[in-house]
């Protein structure tokens, strides 16, 4: 299953906005309202929790300053990717958007793809508070 976000402008350079998303502490601003759970577990994870839903472990894979970022599942149950792609527009403007690739079966993912989407359309649009 593969979602991608619309496209954010932020008014932040790239390296701002690379160097931000790499703390993953920051992940805790681009939240949504109804998380129920957001802890810092190393230096590049953490765990999160919506309500209703249950824990999802992430950690840094990936990163190529200043324009890709991707976060991993921690736990090979759900394999899943959460992809940052920043693209400088200007000085002191990017573009951000963001990525989610899981490999669920059909029914899992009938369940999952509405929440994900609004998910990461609500990090996306987050992205400004940084």
């Amino acid at each position: 299953m593969n979602l991608e976000s619309q496209k954010v402008t932020v008014n932040k350079p790239a390296k701002y906005i690379f160097d931000a998303l790499s703390d993953v502490k920051n992940f805790e601003k681009l939240m949504p309202e109804n998380t129920a759970k957001f802890e810092v577990t190393g230096e590049e994870s953490f765990i999160f929790a919506l309500k209703g839903m249950p824990e999802i472990k992430l950690k840094m894979k990936e990163k190529q300053a200043p324009n890709k970022l991707v976060l991993g599942a921690a736990s090979d149950k759900l394999p899943f990717t959460l992809k940052a792609n920043i693209d400088e527009k200007a000085a002191d403007s990017c573009d951000i958007q963001l990525f989610f690739e899981g490999e669920f079966n059909a029914m899992m993912a009938m369940m999952v793809k509405g929440p994900i989407s609004k998910f990461i359309e609500t990090l996306a649009n987050n992205m400004h508070k940084l």
